[in-house]
């Protein structure tokens, strides 16, 4: 069986508080032999950082704040946990951060701030940020440009953009993230992975959202980045075990 590695999911999330474990064996048992957890904030560090402790050598944690948790009252303190929990031990990389304008283009300001001052850790650190960028690309690619000093490396979440975005990110060190969303009829993203050499391509299942076909309607979970794969395979027209071997090697490069 081909190894593969989810290099992004939220195997923390209440959505799997009835099976957590037998989900994360089924992961295990399908190849999976990594999954790195994104934090979110405050409230999913706890959760997170027990699931690491059950499956140590496969559930690997991250330390970042969400843009979607970022709020004008409480986005100060909530930067001063992530800096403190940053500091006591090492960590897989630093996210999930980035700016989303899907849900609220109001905390535009605020969610700069926040991923400018973890970019800025990530770059000490020496470790990969994981940026979510959602209907954000160009202020996303606006802020790592500034900040690229040859210290920045990481992965682009949920890739969705124009091949030149892809370009862009790529010219400036970064991986893309591919999901479920490649399954789906309507996307995009088989026209312009074909034009990405493979390379520059990590896969993701961001469980238990964004399934893919033919899990579209339930909960997604990690053992489905298999389909994920298959479609890859499909679209750059190179067999399964060769999707496997590079995408594995692109999230071990980027993550050891």
């Amino acid at each position: 069986m081909h190894h593969l590695i989810d290099t992004h999911a939220h195997l923390y999330s209440s959505k799997f508080d009835s099976d957590r474990s037998e989900m994360v064996q089924r992961a295990i048992q399908a190849g999976v032999i990594r999954m790195y957890l994104p934090n979110i904030d405050a409230e999913s560090i706890e959760g997170m950082l027990a699931l690491e402790a059950q499956f140590p050598e496969h559930c690997f944690a991250m330390m970042g704040l969400h843009p979607g948790s970022v709020q004008a009252t409480t986005y100060r303190k909530e930067l001063e946990i992530v800096e403190h929990w940053l500091g006591q031990r090492a960590w897989a990389g630093v996210g999930e951060t980035g700016i989303d304008l899907y849900w609220d283009k109001s905390t535009l300001d605020i969610q700069k701030i926040a991923f400018a001052r973890q970019i800025e850790w990530a770059k000490d650190l020496g470790r990969p940020i994981i940026i979510h960028s959602r209907e954000s690309n160009r202020e996303c690619l606006e802020l790592v440009g500034k900040a690229q000093d040859g210290r920045l490396r990481g992965i682009f979440h949920c890739f969705s953009g124009t091949l030149e975005e892809a370009r862009q990110m790529i010219d400036l060190g970064f991986m893309l993230g591919i999901g479920g969303t490649l399954t789906y009829s309507k996307s995009e993203l088989p026209t312009i992975l074909r034009e990405v050499p493979l390379e520059h391509i990590v896969l993701e299942t961001d469980a238990p959202y964004l399934p893919p076909v033919p899990y579209r309607g339930k909960r997604n979970e990690s053992a489905y980045i298999r389909q994920t794969a298959d479609m890859l395979s499909e679209v750059k027209v190179v067999p399964p075990a060769e999707i496997a071997r590079v995408t594995t090697a692109n999230a071990l490069r980027m993550f050891l």
